[in-house]
């Protein structure tokens, strides 16, 4: 204590658990005194929207060229050093693990689509983007978000309203080969220009195989893939049944009402875990010591036998005693080393996977009508065939000359099962090849005219924004876009809704007569996403990021592996 100019002066001194001043006191002003040193944080519109746009459009132009018939392929490299050649949007977007947290959300949107419809991610995706990108034009003018979200929340509910005035075909008999075929050869053509004729009648076949009494239970696990390599696209073939890419272990290939037991364990005579030392005084107690083994490892397969089992299928290694031992007791021994297969196997059979070699229960034991080997190419298979109301399965067998190949065709196969399970939901069309975005966008840009405010700047961009569509479709194919755009306005201006881009001649041309159909469900869950994954976008007006903890990375949760169901 002491006194300055009659004035008696303390001082405190802050307990040990208080902060330190260079905290309490910081030179930062505003946010940056709240957060720690090193966080950063970005606010209004052109540091915060304005950078998030700018991501999204970025990713969206990265997927925009492989959309359609003519669209290109991308080569991707992921983490793992595996390559990828594709034009698929869910598998490029998924393997270039994006980590801008305004990219993520349409990335997010896209897997949605894919839960949702199996079909139009790469849609969601340029839509999403140019949403963004015309908001960006009319934010820079003055205009509020909220305005923005306003007028596109309007444009959105308008757009789904139509959609349901341009149905131009309804599939009436969903098993009816031919026509589940032409429903969805555009889902095909998209991936594989050329091919779709051939892969959309094969994927008829393999989803009519397997169609249950109710469509809507149609399970889209049900039809497989197995890809072999050699020949061409045109040897591919449905077999009825899981097709297992092996060959049966031991001579017997060839059986009719198969009792399957199914071991998740090696097939081998017992070891210990730890090494032991076994001391034989003559030639006697060497022979019984291995005679012993045998007879165990006998008795235990005789088990198996005597339950009925004439196929054992083995999730590990089948030894070479006991494979004699199950031609000696005529059974047929396949092994399946994939888990996933094993598991899909179970379910196919309605086997129940035992972790040790013994004896099966009678509800443990699945049952196949026939289990036969063949050789396909010169790649010999395992064919499970059970006919029966709830676990039936189709293959696909699909020939190709590169494991890229094979890849890309089973993307496009899984896209196409996805639709048709959404055609057991709603069965109706819309024209394709743009000619249902043009119709949209010449009806909301009437809407917006009659709109008052200030929202029908956002109702102009929306309708504006369905024009990437049309555009990008003729950009891909080679065709100029402006003449292809204008050619469109001015047959829809005249009532002919059904006019699209005619990606072979070019010009325009009645789509739905040509049998270029898009699912309506697909259209409308498209938009729905992209509208919400943009307005997401639109709705953040500041970021902040705390600063990164020092140390190594937190290890996220492990993946998925690319077989589990």
């Amino acid at each position: 204590r002491r006194v300055h100019g009659g004035v008696i002066l303390r001082s405190f001194v802050f307990p040990s658990s208080s902060l330190p001043a260079q905290t309490m006191f910081s030179n930062n002003y505003g946010l940056g005194s709240l957060l720690k040193e090193g966080a950063k944080h970005f606010s209004g519109v052109d540091e915060a929207i304005i950078r998030n746009i700018e991501a999204c459009k970025q990713m969206s132009q990265i997927t925009r060229t492989s959309l359609g018939p003519n669209g290109m392929n991308k080569i991707v490299i992921n983490h793992l050093d595996k390559l990828f050649v594709t034009s698929d949007a869910a598998t490029i977007v998924k393997e270039l693990e994006i980590v801008h947290p305004a990219a993520k959300m349409i990335v997010l949107a896209a897997k949605m689509q894919e839960q949702e419809v199996g079909d139009g991610t790469n849609l969601v995706i340029v839509l999403a983007g140019e949403l963004l990108t015309q908001a960006e034009s009319i934010l820079r003018m003055g205009l509020h978000p909220s305005e923005v979200i306003s007028g596109y929340e309007k444009a959105s509910k308008k757009a789904i309203e139509i959609l349901d005035d341009l149905v131009c075909y309804t599939l009436d008999d969903i098993r009816n080969k031919d026509k589940l075929a032409y429903s969805i050869r555009t889902v095909i053509a998209a991936k594989h220009f050329g091919y779709e004729e051939l892969l959309s009648g094969l994927i008829a076949e393999a989803c009519l195989t397997v169609m249950p009494r109710n469509p809507k239970n149609f399970n889209v696990d049900n039809v497989r893939v197995a890809k072999i390599l050699g020949s061409n696209l045109f040897e591919t073939r449905v077999l009825r049944g899981l097709v297992v890419t092996r060959d049966a272990e031991g001579s017997i290939k060839h059986v009719k009402n198969a009792k399957v037991a199914v071991f998740g364990c090696p097939l081998d005579t017992a070891s210990t875990e730890t090494k032991g030392t076994v001391l034989l005084h003559n030639a006697d107690e060497l022979m019984n010591y291995s005679k012993g083994e045998e007879n165990a490892l006998e008795k235990v397969i005789k088990e198996v036998a005597d339950a009925g089992v004439n196929v054992i299928v083995s999730g590990g290694s089948i030894g070479e005693l006991a494979l004699h031992y199950i031609e000696k007791y005529e059974m047929m021994a396949v092994k399946i080393l994939s888990k996933f297969e094993l598991r899909r196997l179970c379910r196919a059979i309605g086997a129940t996977a035992l972790v040790r070699v013994g004896a099966p229960t009678a509800e443990e034991v699945g049952s196949a009508d026939e289990v036969t080997t063949e050789e396909i190419g010169s790649q010999k298979v395992t064919i499970f065939r059970r006919d029966t109301e709830d676990s039936k399965v189709a293959t696909l067998v699909v020939r190709g000359s590169t494991q890229n190949l094979l890849d890309d065709v089973e993307r496009a196969v899984d896209d196409a099962v996805n639709v048709v399970k959404s055609f057991a939901k709603d069965a109706r069309f819309v024209p394709g090849a743009g000619a249902t975005e043009i119709e949209l966008a010449h009806r909301i840009q009437q809407f917006g005219a009659a709109t008052p405010g200030l929202d029908q700047y956002a109702i102009n961009k929306f309708a504006e924004t369905l024009e990437i569509i049309p555009r990008t479709l003729a950009e891909n194919a080679g065709l100029s876009a402006t003449d292809t755009l204008s050619g469109l306005y001015a047959a829809h201006h005249k009532g002919e809704k059904n006019v699209g881009i005619d990606v072979e001649a070019g010009g325009v041309k009645d789509v739905a007569e040509a049998g270029v159909l898009d699912h309506l469900a697909t259209k409308m869950w498209a938009i729905k996403l992209a509208s919400d994954a943009a307005l997401t976008v639109l709705r953040v007006d500041q970021i902040i990021m705390a600063k990164p903890a020092g140390g190594p990375a937190p290890k996220g949760p492990a993946g998925q592996d690319e077989y589990d169901d």
